[in-house]
């Protein structure tokens, strides 16, 4: 006999969409989040952010996102929307639950987190994030850079940066989006292995989401296959790629070495830097299961579309590629939980959720 139906770890996007989707299933689950509340990581990026996808294409299932459907929801309507959607979805959700270690025993698995009572279930979903550990690159010199090196999670506003002269390392949608912005107060370089690729947020009128949805390529559960693709284009309203033309930031090919607050670029000009900004993406934060020995030895999942192929009964959610183009984000997470609280549960009777109150 165990404590729960289902234990879902972690309360963002990822975690609430699992936890709709087990009601669905007629499942009672429990959802224990590290903070404060559940909102995930929305509240500690960068003040500017803004969604590349209208609020359209932007809500959990069983709540549309509020506001003009074809307006770009900021960081902070994001956190609301999540705020309300927690507070109505009518399921247990236990804040400052930090778990350190999943364990399985006769079919069962038991889930520790600091300081509380360890929780028993026959299904456990990992959701605490694919973008929750800042990836850092091993860049030749970097750790001997004298200047100042940090991550895009760390990245709030230009204001510290003003008159600096700065590099962003990247080639995505975050990495051109801080360094316009930081162009506008500092001189950029946007460092990359490779030019920036651009595509139209909006052609022939429509956002690029549209049509997505429209010729079913969001939909397609080809996200194993895509994972290792080139990097994709970067999502462009009309200012990103004038911005570079006009060289506010300029673009670079990656330094090829840092000696001091030195860098030195591919062509043999050495220029002194003042701050290196990593803009090179995430990780998923699943070191509490690594005692399951659920984890490759790089700390990514040993998973096939968000099912465990170590352990039966374990589930992930919100991982990037994870079985489509859009399943680490707010219109993809529905969907993937949907699949793996199914493919989990068998043939157990649903029930009907048409709506969050």
């Amino acid at each position: 006999m165990t404590d729960h139906d289902v234990i879902i770890v972690g309360g963002g996007q990822a975690g609430l969409a699992a936890a709709y989707a087990a009601r669905e299933r007629g499942l009672t689950p429990v959802i224990l989040e590290a903070g404060a509340e559940p909102v995930g990581s929305w509240p500690r990026y960068y003040d500017s952010l803004t969604l590349f996808s209208p609020a359209r294409y932007s809500g959990l299932p069983g709540l549309t996102f509020p506001g003009d459907p074809e307006h770009y929801p900021h960081r902070d309507e994001v956190v609301d929307y999540l705020r309300r959607y927690a507070g109505r979805l009518g399921t247990e959700i236990r804040t400052d639950h930090r778990v350190d270690a999943v364990t399985r025993d006769n079919g069962a698995f038991t889930v520790h987190a600091a300081g509380e009572t360890a929780l028993t279930a026959p299904f456990v979903i990992a959701a605490s994030g694919g973008f929750s550990r800042p990836y850092r690159p091993a860049l030749s010199g970097l750790d001997t850079f004298t200047g100042h090196v940090l991550h895009s999670g760390e990245y709030r506003n230009p204001a510290p940066f003003a008159g600096q002269r700065v590099i962003v390392v990247g080639a995505g949608n975050s990495a051109v989006q801080i360094a316009t912005e930081l162009a506008g107060h500092a001189h950029v370089t946007l460092a990359n292995r490779a030019p920036v690729k651009f595509a139209p947020q909006r052609p022939f009128g429509k956002d690029v989401h549209f049509w997505s949805v429209a010729v079913g390529f969001d939909h397609l559960p080809i996200g194993h296959l895509l994972k290792n693709a080139p990097t994709t284009a970067v999502n462009d309203p009309g200012s990103y790629k004038a911005a570079i033309h006009k060289g506010k930031p300029d673009q670079r090919r990656m330094f090829t070495t840092i000696d001091g607050d030195t860098v030195q670029w591919p062509d043999g000009t050495r220029e002194r830097v003042d701050t290196i900004l990593l803009a090179t993406g995430f990780r998923p934060e699943l070191s509490y299961l690594d005692t399951l020995g659920a984890l490759a030895s790089d700390g990514r999942p040993r998973q096939d579309r968000g099912l465990s192929t170590t352990h039966p009964g374990l589930g992930y959610i919100g991982l990037e590629w994870q079985r489509s183009f859009a399943s680490a984000t707010l219109r993809g997470v529905g969907r993937d939980a949907r699949y793996v609280l199914r493919k989990l549960t068998g043939t157990r009777a649903g029930v009907s959720r048409d709506a969050i109150p």
